[in-house]
């Protein structure tokens, strides 16, 4: 990748995304809701804007490719986790989101044990995915930060939550499972 050097621009705006998630965390279960929707709307600015850099400015690292989707999981993750420990949004759609993530960094990490490393790039259902969690996420930050209901749209998101992220999942198992099945029986 062309420009691999460790400080670049949109590597420091992804690390400093990184660093907003105990931030965002500390906002929700502390109830500044307010300043979790802000904190948030910052991070998906910054996940903008570090993109748009890197690729306007050729400023494409390893490092950024590794650290970006870190950051968007990190940043996903966290807040489900405490919106779904508080009850604002139900167990079993975090349950579903963070399941689907252990399972493909355990496939990638078994992958890596086997010495036949899977080259992730997201597909068109997994950037889908990330879009209907971070809609979903902000929906509901939003509803807490700002006191309206979010019905039915909250329904919706959470349905395309729940297909795209059950979709995604089968889709990166199925092909690690074809990438897999080429090892050798010893």
């Amino acid at each position: 990748m062309p420009g691999s050097a460790f400080v670049s621009i949109p590597n420091i705006i992804t690390l400093g995304r990184i660093m907003l998630v105990p931030i965002i965390v500390w906002a929700i279960v502390s109830s500044q809701m307010e300043v979790a929707f802000a904190v948030f709307l910052i991070a998906g600015i910054s996940d903008a804007v570090d993109g748009f850099l890197a690729k306007r400015f050729n400023m494409r690292s390893e490092l950024g490719a590794l650290l970006d989707p870190l950051a968007d999981k990190a940043l996903l993750v966290s807040i489900y986790l405490a919106l779904g420990i508080w009850g604002d949004i139900p167990r079993w759609v975090v349950i579903l989101v963070v399941s689907r993530d252990i399972m493909i960094v355990t496939a990638v990490i078994v992958s890596w044990l086997f010495d036949k490393p899977v080259e992730m790039k997201p597909s068109k259902v997994s950037k889908l995915n990330t879009a209907a969690q971070v809609a979903y996420a902000a929906l509901v930050l939003a509803s807490l930060a700002f006191g309206f209901k979010p019905a039915p749209y909250d329904i919706i998101l959470m349905g395309f939550v729940t297909v795209f992220t059950l979709s995604s999942v089968s889709l990166y198992l199925v092909e690690w499972l074809r990438h897999m099945s080429t090892i050798e029986a010893k």
